[in-house]
C-alpha cells in the first residue's frame, strides 16, 4: 500500500493520496490545491489514478478537483447536498482572496453507505452533515483509517458558521456517526495532524 497525506494550498487542506503497489491504482482525496504537485507525485509513484473524493465543496478541498481530472480522466465523487457550494465558489474564492477555481458537478455523488476506493482498499461512505450539508467521511475499516474531512480534527470539530454549517447537526454526525468506530480507528482530518478515534473521544473538549 502507498499511502501519503501533504497540505496543500493557503489553508494547508490535507490532501492524501492512496495507492495500490499491485495494481498501480489509486485515489486522491480533497486535491484542493497545488494539482501540479499531486499530478508529479502519482506519475513518480507509478499510478493511475481511478477516483477524486471529495469530503466537502469548500474551496480549499474542492478547488482543484477539476483540473486534476482534466490531467488524468478520473472520476470526480462529492455528495449532492454540496451542489449549493459549487455554485457560489467565487464568493468562496473572494473569502480567501484567490482566483475562482474552475469547478462542474460531480461525475457521482457520493452517498451514505455507497462503497468507494480501490478493490484492495474499498471506504465506506458515512454522511456527516453539519461543516456543509453534504461533508462526508470515508471509512476504510480494513485499515482501520477514516479520512474525516472537516468534520473532527485533533482536538476540534469542524466550523458550522459557514453557508450550510449547523452545529447541533455537526455535534450528531461525530456522536452518532464517528465515535461509534473503534478506539482504534486513525483519524486523517482535513487540516492538521493526524488522531484516533478512542484519543478524541477522550480528550476532544468540543465533544464533552
Amino acid at each position: 500500500m502507498i499511502l501519503e497525506t501533504f497540505p496543500v494550498g493557503p489553508l494547508q487542506c490535507n490532501c492524501t493520496i492512496l495507492g495500490d503497489e499491485e495494481t498501480r491504482e489509486a485515489i486522491v482525496i480533497d486535491p484542493g490545491d497545488e494539482i501540479s504537485r499531486i499530478h508529479r507525485r502519482l506519475t513518480a509513484l507509478g499510478l493511475t489514478l481511478k477516483q477524486i473524493l471529495v469530503t466537502h465543496a469548500h474551496i480549499d478541498h474542492v478547488g482543484g478537483a477539476l483540473k486534476l481530472k482534466s490531467l488524468t480522466g478520473a472520476p470526480i465523487f462529492l455528495n449532492e447536498n454540496d451542489l449549493p457550494l459549487l455554485k457560489i465558489m467565487a464568493e468562496q474564492a473572494a473569502w480567501l482572496g484567490v482566483e475562482t477555481p474552475e469547478t462542474a458537478p460531480p461525475d457521482e455523488t457520493l452517498t451514505d453507505g455507497h462503497r468507494v476506493g480501490l478493490n484492495n482498499y474499498p471506504a465506506q461512505v458515512i454522511h456527516t452533515p453539519g461543516h456543509t450539508e453534504g461533508s462526508v467521511c470515508l471509512h476504510f475499516e480494513p485499515l482501520k483509517m477514516v479520512l474525516a474531512g472537516d468534520t473532527l480534527f485533533a482536538g476540534s470539530i469542524g466550523r458550522t458558521d459557514l453557508p450550510g454549517g449547523n452545529y447541533d447537526q455537526i455535534f450528531d454526525s461525530i456522536q452518532t456517526r464517528l465515535l461509534t468506530l473503534p478506539d482504534d480507528t486513525k483519524v486523517v482530518p482535513g487540516h492538521g495532524p493526524a488522531t484516533t478515534i478512542g484519543t478524541e473521544r477522550r480528550t476532544n473538549p468540543f465533544l464533552k
